[in-house]
């Protein structure tokens, strides 16, 4: 028998109200990076795709409550594979290459293992059920058989490819 796909429910997906500013807060400062949290209610400054999303301007992680961890950690990620005098004239959109999209999109899953009450499994169910397409069909199989070269990309900045050992 072969699994099915879950049907996308991005209503399902964990937000920054379920687990809090300190560990995401605490991440991103290992990279220089700041969070800001943003009025419930009230327009994302640098958000890309608008509404809840995260968004970017400098070294600085805009979100609300509502903002999907997954969305937090992406942004937060094309800032970190960006060299630094590149990441200070971010605003809003962080790249148009698909190395850095990839490395972003591989980075975030490592990422979420240092967030209590997150890790990979929880995130990739995330990316998936929000509508994160990628060519072999889910976030895991992109990651565990597609993803060599976002690795590279990774392991040549002296960016983290494992947190769990």
């Amino acid at each position: 028998m072969h699994p099915t796909h879950p049907v996308p429910d991005p209503a399902g997906v964990l937000r920054l109200a379920d687990i809090g500013e300190d560990a995401p807060r605490t991440l991103l400062d290992r990279f220089d990076l700041s969070l800001l949290r943003v009025a419930d209610g009230t327009p994302i400054p640098g958000s890309f795709w608008g509404e809840e999303e995260a968004g970017i301007i400098g070294s600085t992680v805009y979100a609300r409550g509502d903002t999907p961890v997954h969305s937090l950690l992406h942004e937060a990620c094309h800032l970190i594979v960006l060299p630094a005098e590149r990441r200070a004239a971010v605003h809003t959109d962080a790249t148009d290459s698909i190395e850095e999209e990839d490395a972003t999109c591989y980075l975030q899953i490592v990422l979420a293992d240092a967030l209590p009450g997150v890790g990979r499994d929880r995130l990739m169910a995330d990316m998936d059920a929000w509508g994160y397409t990628f060519r072999l069909g889910s976030s895991r199989a992109w990651f565990e058989r597609d993803a060599e070269n976002a690795r590279r990309f990774l392991l040549e900045r002296g960016l983290p490819v494992d947190l769990r050992g």
